[in-house]
């Protein structure tokens, strides 16, 4: 099941307000100087005082609507240049003809944003919450582009001509020598991995097609979607559809981990019936 889109209040009562109060440059060097000024002098009431001015900024800053207000700049600023370092990221990793989709999806997106601002029928407070999936579905198309990135290197990597060459070596081992002879239980590992690399080679090529069909699905709903928005009056429409498409991705993405940490499993049997030869 996918997580809901969190709340604004949910946002905020996760945000550390406190920490932000004391850690803030301004307080730090208001504590620092009246530390070394009392040290100076010899005047510890100064010391005391702001202790005391500390405990009172501690007590009613951390829940000052105007600080918070401030503070809140602050962490979305922040929040919106990780994501968009994040994004970053990914798209280095994709392959050319993906970064040119992405950049088309995200334009889509924000076509899609500026038409349902002008939906009158749309409010402001639900279509926030119904837009903001379709941030989450452009990082759901950069982990697609991924999986298929990393797909097509696996597929790359398999000689299937001389995995064939292998696989009618070890299947003449397997008949030419006796079940007591370990030459014949080599041969046999050794098969056996072959058969299951050939089936991760159908899987993985199942997974690259799935992971481009999806692809494709939401690029197709987008555009459906910009021509929808200037008539859909409940938002509930709008986050039906993104929902089905998120659900989509979630299965791929889950089918895709199953298949790497069997891919692992398959090279380490590989490695080590070599090693047994």
């Amino acid at each position: 099941m996918l997580a809901p889109v969190s709340g604004s209040g949910k946002k905020q009562a996760e945000r550390p307000y406190a920490r932000q109060a004391f850690l803030n440059p301004y307080n730090l060097s208001l504590l620092a100087g009246a530390g070394v000024t009392a040290a100076a002098t010899g005047h510890w009431w100064i010391a005391l005082c702001a202790g005391a001015s500390e405990a009172l900024w501690m007590l009613f800053a951390p829940d000052s609507k105007l600080l918070r207000s401030v503070w809140d700049r602050k962490f979305d600023e922040a929040a919106r240049l990780d994501v968009e370092e994040r994004r970053a990221e990914k798209l280095r990793k994709l392959l050319p003809q993906d970064q040119m989709r992405a950049a088309g999806l995200r334009d889509q997106r924000a076509r899609i944003q500026q038409l349902a601002s002008e939906n009158p029928s749309l409010t402001v407070d639900l279509l926030t919450a119904e837009l903001a999936k379709l941030d989450a579905l452009y990082e759901d198309f950069l982990d697609l582009a991924l999986v298929c990135a990393r797909c097509e290197r696996h597929l790359t990597s398999f000689d299937v001509p001389a995995l064939e060459r292998s696989w009618r070596m070890y299947e003449q081992q397997v008949k030419q020598y006796e079940e007591s002879d370990t030459r014949h239980e080599v041969a046999r590992k050794n098969l056996d991995v072959l058969k299951q690399r050939h089936e991760r080679l159908g899987r993985v090529g199942k997974n690259l097609q799935t992971a481009r069909g999806q692809m494709d699905l939401m690029e197709n709903s987008f555009r459906l979607l910009a021509d929808e928005i200037v008539t859909v009056a409940d938002p509930t429409e709008l986050g039906a559809r993104l929902d089905d498409l998120r659900i989509g991705v979630q299965a791929i993405r889950e089918a895709s981990e199953e298949g790497e940490a069997l891919y692992e499993d398959i090279e380490e049997a590989h490695a080590e019936a070599k090693g047994r030869r």
